[in-house]
């Protein structure tokens, strides 16, 4: 027998705030009978076909100053990772670490860190990787 992972939880102080930020990120959306609304504990947001979903919790405990254990890497979808980067600033991200470049030329991640301090890092898009590959 195995297990399926059900969705990602992300411990935080505020889970609507997070929630609402992170759809801005990943372009998730609410469960259609179950909106976040400010105040809610408990926030899940999710793909358009619900294959994927992400639940927030508020929880009494600050997040640890040290690495995250686990985190999402990012591949952006329609545009660079530089470009997506910026978009991440634009929105409250900060940069935590910039990986780019680590393993020769057009290679790498950059580390960022969500309004809570959770790290996550910004790959390069499938083009830019494909493009990398034709060289």
């Amino acid at each position: 027998m195995t297990s399926r992972i059900s969705h990602t939880t992300i411990d935080c102080a505020n889970a609507y705030e997070l929630s609402e930020w992170w759809k801005q990120v990943l372009g998730y959306v609410d469960i259609a009978d179950d909106p976040n609304e400010p105040g809610h504990e408990e926030c899940m947001i999710q793909t358009d076909d619900g294959s994927h979903q992400v639940l927030f919790i508020e929880v009494p405990e600050k997040k640890s100053v040290v690495k995250n254990r686990i985190h999402f890497d990012l591949r952006p979808t329609d545009r660079t990772q530089d470009e997506e980067i910026e978009r991440l600033r634009g929105i409250g991200a900060t940069e935590v670490a910039d990986h780019r470049g680590k393993y020769g030329p057009g290679t790498g991640w950059v580390t960022l860190a969500d309004p809570e301090g959770n790290e996550f890092c910004v790959l390069r898009s499938d083009a830019q990787v494909a493009a990398a590959a034709r060289t």
